[in-house]
């Protein structure tokens, strides 16, 4: 708790937290103007960011003042507006840009679902279907394109980001073949091809996202001789062999569904296999606030969860591993590195 939060009595601190909806708005209004885009190094004055982002000064001031007040952008003593190492975040082309995150987490359907949070902490599964008479990803791609491409666009950025550094984590020189299970366009695997070039690796998921994978790893792609592209459903069947098995923030649907992948992961890989199942953890302090919101957000769209360590150790002892290992790969991801026993 910082010196600020300690200082703040309680009915203060509740009143700024039935605003959060306010806080979420504003980074979402400053990530649609392109604010952060149009702030470069050197601090601006409003009329003249305003200017660049085409809104009314004032108002701009006004969404600026209450960003600030969460370390999102500063305000000068002269009045101008300066960057924070939080607003870089927001710029399209930072590495480690957090803006179609913020936008995926503050889309139109988002402020129709959380109101019933309730309904959906009542009765245990999804609102979706009730709010919009359609599964959430069926909802997504027929009715809200433009969410689908947020959304696509908000994984595909966090997946090329941690990527990195779960190429950074993993020692596979030992190994020969990786495959990426659910893997989505393959950036992890395109990652592990890239630090390991005597390795060979394979891609399973949907048709239609295979369809679209990495382009390093299409026919043409440098990484292509080294890749095979296997479309299908994980939860059917994993028809892939391999020294080493990527699972990567897959584990959230329902229990059978889940039971049902590491079962065929084990039958895939067989006596020896390694299988590195990577997740956020809602029991992990640095990430806490970020993995429980995510974890409500799993209830009101999908009916998931997200897993505690233990809940996670209990799915993965109940299929058949031996966890070898739990290591952080980053701030909000945890490893753990298991073996399909002789």
């Amino acid at each position: 708790m910082t010196a600020v939060q300690t200082a703040t009595p309680p009915s203060m601190r509740l009143r700024e937290l039935v605003f959060g909806a306010a806080c979420a708005a504003a980074l979402r209004a400053a990530a649609r103007l392109g604010v952060a885009d149009a702030l470069d190094d050197t601090p601006l004055a409003v009329e003249d960011l305003a200017a660049e982002v085409k809104t009314e000064p004032k108002t701009l001031r006004r969404l600026l003042r209450a960003l600030s007040c969460y370390g999102i952008f500063a305000e000068q003593p002269d009045g101008r507006f300066a960057h924070t190492d939080m607003s870089r975040l927001l710029r399209e082309d930072d590495p480690h840009s957090l803006r179609a995150i913020a936008l995926w987490c503050t889309e139109p359907w988002t402020w129709q679902a959380w109101p019933v949070l309730d309904e959906a902490v009542r009765s245990g599964r999804s609102v979706v279907k009730d709010l919009f008479g359609k599964e959430f990803f069926t909802y997504l791609n027929e009715d809200a394109p433009e969410s689908a491409d947020v959304f696509n666009r908000a994984m595909t950025t966090s997946s090329v980001q941690s990527a990195r550094d779960v190429a950074d984590l993993l020692d596979l020189s030992g190994s020969s073949s990786v495959a990426d299970i659910g893997g989505g366009q393959g950036h992890v695997v395109a990652s592990l091809l890239e630090k390991h070039p005597g390795l060979h690796g394979t891609l399973l998921d949907l048709p239609r996202v295979v369809a679209n994978a990495d382009p390093r790893l299409r026919d043409g792609g440098a990484l292509a001789d080294r890749m095979r592209l296997v479309p299908g459903d994980c939860r059917e069947a994993v028809p892939v062999k391999a020294d080493v098995y990527i699972i990567k923030n897959i584990l959230e649907w329902d229990d059978e569904s889940t039971t049902r992948l590491l079962r065929n992961v084990v039958e895939a890989g067989g006596p020896g296999a390694r299988v590195v199942v990577i997740e956020n953890l809602v029991d992990d302090s640095p990430s806490l606030r970020f993995s429980t919101a995510m974890d409500l957000m799993l209830l009101l769209n999908v009916g998931g969860a997200k897993h505690t360590t233990e809940s996670l150790t209990g799915r993965l002892t109940g299929a058949g591993l031996v966890i070898d290992d739990i290591r952080p790969v980053n701030p909000y991801l945890h490893a753990f590195d298991c073996t399909v026993p002789s």
